[in-house]
Order: structure tokens, then C-alpha cells, then sequence
């Protein structure tokens, strides 16, 4: 008997195929139509998780699903590859990621990090961090990855001087430190930055009332 989850998912999928060949729109649709549209749905969901807005988390999932499959179908019509390829890929990615769990006989202790630089054959471990992230997010990847592979020096609380003289190079790299320090203590800098800017907006409104 067919699962409730894969009757929903051949929904999804009959829809497309639909809209795909009746809707001027869809039918009208690239990766690169698609893809300024796709990073303005992860913004919303970033903002629904941001907000434990529920409702919402589970619409801005289902537009994100939905593009993830039409971004499958555009593939398979040009012949690149399929959407159960997608699905295999990252199952055999998942499996090799987790040899603690899969393969215990050949596992060596190796971490996240170091599993996927031994994948790309020893590559920059940076190598996989987006030049197109937000800064703020990038800082914090950056320095997760290289937290995974090797020692990050801490900064402390002295790091964070103040001073009128203070150029913009120098205040990147007290920013960078601030970021590094966050993580240190368990704190997602760019989330903390949404809450904190959520919460001058909510100020500045009841202000205005």
C-alpha cells in the first residue's frame, strides 16, 4: 500500500507535468527564470523558521519543494539527469557522510569536514563555502568548516575595542572575531542579527503609534 507521503509526492508531481504543458508561465520557465525565485522562497522560509510562524513554515516548504522538483523536471527534459537521480545522490552522499553508522569496519573517527574534503580529493576545505552567501552567514560557514578540520584560535573579550579611528578593513576583521566568538558559544550570529533587527522593528512601530 502506497504511503501517504508518496501519494502527496505523485500529486506534486502530476500538478507540474500539468502546469508544465498547459500554463504559459510554467511552460516558459528555466533553471535561471527560476532561480532569483527560488532564493526569495528560502528567505521566507528563513523568516517563517525565524518567527516559529507555523502555518507558514509549512506553505514556504511546499513552494521550496515544489521548485526543488521543477528544477528535476527542467533536467530531465534537457537530458541532464533525472529526479531519481537527485534523490539517489544525495542517499549515496548521506551514506558515505556517516560511515559511524554504515560502515563501522572502516570507519577512522574522521568528522563531516574531513569526509568531504577526502570526496573532492583534498581540496580547499573552503572550497565549498558560496562566494554569492551573505557576509554575515559566509563568516560563520567559513569558519565552521575550518573549525571541523583544524584549531580555530578563540578571541576574547579584548578583541572587541571600540575606536573613532577605526577603518572599515578594521572593523571587518572586530566583526569577523565577533562572529567567531558567537560560535564559540553556541550562538548563530546571522540569527541573532534577525532577532535583533525583528526586535528594533517592533520598537520602532510601537513607537510611531
Amino acid at each position: 500500500m502506497e504511503s501517504k507521503t508518496y501519494i502527496a509526492f505523485e500529486r506534486l508531481n502530476t500538478i507540474l507535468n500539468t502546469l508544465r504543458q498547459e500554463c504559459p508561465w510554467d511552460k516558459s520557465q528555466t533553471m535561471k527564470s527560476l532561480r532569483y525565485l527560488t532564493i526569495e522562497e528560502v528567505h521566507e522560509l528563513s523568516e517563517a523558521i525565524i518567527a516559529e510562524d507555523t502555518d507558514n513554515l509549512k506553505k514556504e516548504l511546499g513552494d521550496l519543494a515544489m521548485h526543488i522538483l521543477f528544477y528535476c523536471k527542467l533536467a530531465e527534459e534537457q537530458g541532464l539527469f533525472t529526479t531519481e537521480d537527485v534523490y539517489n545522490t544525495i542517499c549515496d552522499k548521506l551514506i558515505a557522510r556517516h560511515p559511524f553508522i554504515y560502515d563501522k569496519d572502516n570507519y577512522n573517527g574522521e568528522n563531516w569536514e574531513q569526509l568531504k574534503l577526502k570526496e573532492r580529493g583534498h581540496r580547499e576545505v573552503l572550497d565549498g563555502v558560496p562566494n554569492t552567501l551573505p557576509s554575515l552567514i559566509k563568516a560563520q560557514r567559513m569558519l565552521e568548516k575550518v573549525s571541523g578540520i583544524q584549531q580555530v584560535k578563540h578571541p576574547n573579550e579584548s578583541s572587541f575595542e571600540l575606536s573613532e579611528k577605526m577603518s572599515e578593513e578594521e572593523f571587518g576583521d572586530m566583526l569577523f572575531k565577533l562572529v567567531d566568538w558567537a560560535r564559540c558559544h553556541n550562538i548563530n550570529a546571522d540569527s541573532a542579527l534577525c532577532m535583533a533587527n525583528n526586535k528594533f522593528r517592533q520598537t520602532y512601530s510601537n513607537s510611531e503609534r
